[in-house]
């Protein structure tokens, strides 16, 4: 009888390393993957600080009047002028309906359409 839960036991032992090699080599391969997404999302920041250093090069006010000038007649752009904006009061918004009381309203702890006292 020791013999077979010697046995039993060695098997467990070997079961629960093959197991515990597994995980480890699964475990590593997870942190490698995850090193490597790392790189790559540092490599999409640089990307992004570089387009957006880009983008601001490009959108310098004293290029694009430049950029106006020279494509005037093609785009029939026109420059802007202060009497082209409008002023806050002049915007018309529009009118909200009145809110409608269809019951009667509990103010004073009376029942308005009773005039019972009413209890929480």
């Amino acid at each position: 009888m020791k013999s077979l839960l010697y046995v039993a036991t060695a098997l467990a032992v070997f079961g629960l390393a093959f197991w515990a090699y597994q995980e480890n080599y699964a475990t590593q391969q997870v942190l490698k993957e995850t090193r490597g997404l790392q790189r790559e999302i540092g490599a999409a920041q640089v990307r992004l600080s570089v387009l957006r250093a880009e983008w601001a090069y490009l959108n310098r006010p004293d290029r694009l009047i430049e950029l106006a000038e020279l494509n005037f007649e093609r785009l029939g752009l026109l420059p802007l002028r202060p009497d082209q904006f409008g002023r806050v009061d002049e915007v018309t918004y529009p009118v909200q309906p009145a809110l409608q009381i269809t019951q009667g309203v509990d103010v004073s702890g009376l029942n308005a359409a009773s005039g019972e006292e009413v209890r929480p």
